[in-house]
């Protein structure tokens, strides 16, 4: 797990697999949703998550020595990712797919919302312990776009109440 004690590189290196956690997370939510305003929620955060990692992907080949785009993405194919930027194991929140509560509308929301919530805190976290002063900014502007995530939920929880 991601301490803030990385370097640039590493810290991104383990920002894109939390990243790539939480979207295939999110893409088999939005499969297995019963409503379909779930799956459209579900399937809306799974491509903000592939944003993410073309963000991470995109830092990461700038500022390393080696731009071998094809080596990054078999890196990506190869490496698990077991692990959410909630810090969750996927196989946890897979669990609670089944459970009736989440398949609905409102239950999508409320688990996204939980992880988004804690994806920000995590990302706030390292943003200030960050020894390295450009992981720093990764991980504010990660932080920030988390922000935009939980906004989104709100009002979306605030059309359904």
């Amino acid at each position: 797990m991601i301490t803030g004690k990385e370097d640039l590189l590493t810290a991104l290196i383990e920002a894109y697999l939390m990243e790539k956690g939480t979207n295939e997370f999110y893409v088999q939510a939005a499969e297995k949703a019963s409503e379909q305003i779930a799956e459209k929620t579900f399937g809306e955060l799974s491509r903000w998550e592939e944003q993410h990692m073309e963000y991470i992907q995109y830092l990461y080949l700038s500022v390393s020595e080696d731009r071998d785009i094809q080596g990054f993405h078999d890196f990506s194919v190869r490496t698990p990712s077991p692990d959410t930027e909630a810090g969750i194991p996927v196989k946890d929140l897979e669990k609670k797919l089944d459970m009736p509560q989440y398949s609905d509308e409102r239950g999508a929301v409320a688990l996204a919302l939980n992880i988004e919530g804690r994806a920000f805190n995590l990302y706030r976290k390292l943003s200030e312990s960050a020894t390295d002063s450009n992981a720093r900014m990764v991980f504010r502007e990660m932080m920030e776009q988390e922000q935009k995530h939980i906004d989104y939920l709100n009002k979306m929880r605030e059309k359904l109440a």
